[in-house]
């Protein structure tokens, strides 16, 4: 008997289980803090991977919390276990390098870059923000500005007020609406959202330049000028409500919608949070501006996903990143984050008058780093430095609040 048919059989026998291998559904983890008003917008990833990798089963995990307080949490309690997620959000920056990355724990994506063509669709301060001499670590999603301050038109009207350009005429614009019956011309929410407001007082105090030398450790924080910023801060957070602990920024956002305060300093996932959430036309339901004194800057943080070693997904985390890293991915993504897209050749029609706003200042400001988002500092400084808002806050002690600090930049590596 010949043994061909035999052979034949066998050959057929391996190909079906190849082919069955092949469909055979994936699974992808996918791990963020995009809950609840944030959802929409990786819900719209989630199904144009979907669309693409049919047979895939993604598991969207997020872990709520504003700014990702609580997710960076739980990460690194899989990270240190041994069980990563298959890709995870992080912002961009020192936020993943200067834990991760210098950890040892995640995959260089330089060969992806490459395929994929991306070293000339992203802008060099984005590829500057998500590298290391040693390789490109993440894939950004997005670009989102973090000096804007939000407020009703309708209501400045009413109260006769305009907006303010600097922080000294910030501060009195709060004392023209107190006497007009307001009582907290700011609002701010939990201790994030504060940290957030620092960082655009320093910013708008110092200036750009004087921002960056603080990370660069070319200038401490007991600096005179930074302790008077400090000062600033501290008057700026008299205008501010006095139940702000126990407020999401959304909360916070809310109190813009309903004229109970005229101004809030926030990111612009808020755009994200008026217009997909609440419904509101962008110049009419809510206005923006900069941050008083940081006109010319553009404060930027990015969202950015990498692939963790040992991710059990590998193949499917790839196609993960490489839709988020696609023209696609981004201009489905970012015009219901409130965000833009990291990428230079984004289609600019599908995005709103704030978005179109952003999209200019993005290529004609002076761009630098947050801290509060993870950009410019390593997480060993931005774990503690919260403690140091909510101290400065209860005393309002400038010298002790820049004392502080700089033991924690010294501490972190880089102050001197």
């Amino acid at each position: 008997m010949s043994r061909t048919p035999i052979k034949k059989a066998l050959l057929i026998a391996a190909a079906l289980a190849t082919t069955g291998s092949a469909l055979a559904a994936g699974k992808l983890e996918i791990f963020s803090w995009w809950a609840g008003d944030e959802g929409p917008a990786l819900e719209a990833l989630v199904k144009l991977y979907k669309e693409k990798y049919p047979t895939v089963a993604v598991d969207n995990a997020t872990v709520t919390g504003g700014a990702g307080t609580n997710a960076r949490a739980v990460l690194k309690t899989r990270m240190l276990g041994g069980t990563p997620p298959d890709s995870f959000q992080v912002h961009a920056g020192q936020e993943l390098i200067g834990t991760w990355v210098v950890a040892g724990r995640m995959e260089d994506l330089s060969s992806l870059f490459k395929s994929e063509g991306w070293s000339k669709a992203f802008p060099a301060d984005v590829l500057k923000l998500i590298s290391t001499k040693d390789g490109i670590w993440s894939v950004p999603v997005n670009v989102h500005r973090s000096n804007v301050m939000w407020y009703n038109p309708a209501k400045l009207k009413e109260w006769g007020v305009t907006v303010p350009k600097t922080w000294p005429e910030f501060i009195s614009t709060c004392a023209v609406l107190k006497g007009k019956g307001v009582a907290a011309p700011l609002v701010v929410g939990e201790n994030w959202t504060q940290q957030h407001l620092w960082e655009n007082v320093m910013i708008g105090t110092l200036g750009a330049q004087g921002w960056e030398n603080l990370w660069a450790g070319k200038t401490k924080f007991t600096d005179p000028k930074v302790v008077g910023a400090f000062t600033t801060f501290g008057k700026v957070m008299d205008c501010a409500n006095k139940d702000a602990s126990g407020l999401s920024w959304q909360q916070a956002s809310d109190r813009i919608v309903s004229g109970q305060s005229a101004f809030n300093i926030m990111g612009d996932w808020a755009a994200g949070y008026f217009t997909t959430t609440k419904k509101l036309a962008p110049g009419q339901g809510f206005g923006w501006a900069t941050a008083p004194g940081t006109s010319k800057t553009f404060v930027m943080l990015a969202d950015s996903f990498g692939l963790p070693k040992g991710a059990k997904d590998r193949a499917e985390a790839m196609n993960w990143l490489k839709l988020l890293g696609s023209k696609a991915g981004q201009d489905t993504f970012n015009p219901l984050k409130g965000s833009i897209a990291a990428r230079t050749d984004s289609d600019l029609s599908k995005y709103n008058t704030y978005s179109k706003s952003a999209a200019t200042d993005w290529k004609n400001s002076k761009i630098v780093g947050s801290m509060t988002h993870g950009a410019v500092a390593p997480e060993s400084f931005t774990s503690a430095f919260g403690a140091v808002i909510d101290q400065f806050v209860s005393s309002k002690n400038s010298a002790g609040a820049a004392a502080a600090a700089q033991a924690l930049a010294v501490r972190a590596g880089f102050g001197k």
